[in-house]
């Protein structure tokens, strides 16, 4: 498990690099260059929490606010090398908390929907799964014909007002 999950801390001198690394080490899910680097680039300017083994960032969630109450997993990633061991789903459920202590009721994120024949992407489906989002709607063409987007949701508190 990490042994340290953290907003980033000081957002003048951002992980930047060290969160382009750890899309680099997933080019199955971060192929396409320019949206790597404006992920890695989001970091400096959106809320984003880290987590460190040790000194070494090895993960990271980057969040977007839409409304008072809803929130978006605005790019999550778990370096190749330490995937599988937990970090993700602490990634998360730090997130969650981080929302929900804003005033967030709801959490979303994105990502390619099961008409796309990516095993990667079967993974990353499950993990949501696992963690307890929601399929909510499919968006075929909000990122292009070939990457229809699926939305995913889960209530962070209860959302009755």
């Amino acid at each position: 498990m990490p042994t340290n999950i953290s907003i980033n801390p000081a957002p003048d001198i951002p992980a930047t690099a060290d969160c382009e690394a750890i899309l680099r080490s997933l080019p199955k899910w971060f192929g396409v260059e320019a949206a790597l680097l404006e992920y890695a680039s989001d970091t400096a300017s959106m809320p984003t929490l880290l987590c460190r083994v040790g000194e070494d960032i090895v993960g990271f969630v980057t969040l977007r606010q839409h409304f008072e109450h809803a929130f978006e997993i605005h790019c999550i990633a778990v370096h190749a090398q330490h995937r599988a061991q937990g970090h993700g789903a602490a990634l998360m459920q730090a997130a969650e908390q981080w929302a929900a202590e804003r005033g967030g009721r709801l959490m979303q994120v994105k990502t390619i929907a099961d008409s796309h024949p990516s095993l990667e992407y079967v993974q990353t489906r499950a993990f949501y799964k696992r963690i307890g989002y929601w399929p909510l709607e499919v968006f075929p063409t909000l990122w292009s014909d070939r990457h229809p987007c699926l939305v995913l949701v889960k209530p962070l508190t209860p959302c009755l007002p």
